[in-house]
């Protein structure tokens, strides 16, 4: 079996994904990985019947999430994949031919974004690469308590094949997602003594998200998905300061 390569899953309550995530690694590696964070469904037993390695998460973020998923993996290699994102075949036999002999230490990959059953093309959300192949001997450290970054000693490649990433089912998994996430947001924001915030704050920060996203990302191409999501966006930004401003009232802390 494979073991050139491990893959490194991080899930909470993604069984009815975990599976299809899994299965997509197989013929690349032997040894996949899921890090499990107390899930209430049954995504324990589904990784388990898929035959993936389940060890429990240490930690309280993502980055201390993927470095314990890079201590605990068995191959010179480590590829980190999402519950939600699936590996196609061209994607597998192109990371088997470039880490053989590589003069690179990782490889941001190309990811094609499904959002609302649509995918986009626009909007931000393509070629949407991301850092997710590493040589565990020059690997350093993944950094930051949202939106996680490697550090590594080498060069960068980049990948021509992509990962498939099924973003977002629905608006209501949006929301849900969204009110988790923005409190994080809200604290580190709060946490890095952003200024005060005020009416004026609110509008700019709102108007500057759609017009980036709908118009100079030309979202507004990727046609109704593409506005809905655009000014989904816009108040998941005003959401994320809403809770910032709350805590500077000294509320929601």
């Amino acid at each position: 079996m494979k073991t050139n390569v491990s893959v490194i899953i991080i899930a909470k309550n993604a069984a009815d994904k975990i599976g299809d995530a899994i299965d997509s690694a197989k013929g690349l590696t032997s040894d996949v990985v899921v890090l499990e964070g107390g899930s209430v469904d049954q995504t324990v037993m589904v990784s388990k019947s898929h035959n993936a390695r389940v060890v429990k998460q240490t930690g309280k973020n993502f980055s201390e999430w993927r470095n314990q998923g890079m201590e605990i993996s068995k191959a010179p290699w480590v590829l980190y994949l999402d519950h939600d994102e699936r590996l196609i075949p061209e994607l597998k036999t192109e990371v088997e031919k470039q880490i053989e002999g590589s003069k690179f230490v990782a490889y941001a990959i190309p990811r094609r974004n499904f959002i609302l059953g649509r995918e986009f093309k626009h909007g931000g959300e393509w070629p949407d690469y991301q850092q997710r192949l590493f040589f565990r001997e020059r690997f350093k450290r993944w950094e930051k308590e949202l939106h996680e970054e490697p550090r590594f000693e080498g060069k960068l490649g980049y990948l021509k094949s992509p990962l498939i990433h099924l973003k977002h089912d629905s608006i209501s998994e949006m929301v849900e997602k969204t009110n988790n996430w923005s409190e994080v947001e809200a604290k580190l924001l709060f946490g890095a003594k952003h200024p005060r915030m005020s009416w004026w704050r609110f509008i700019r920060i709102m108007l500057m998200e759609l017009w980036d996203r709908l118009i100079l990302k030309k979202g507004i191409l990727d046609g109704g998905e593409g506005v809905v999501y655009s000014l989904y966006q816009m108040w998941s930004r005003y959401l994320t300061y809403a809770k910032l401003w709350e805590i500077q009232q000294g509320g929601g802390r």
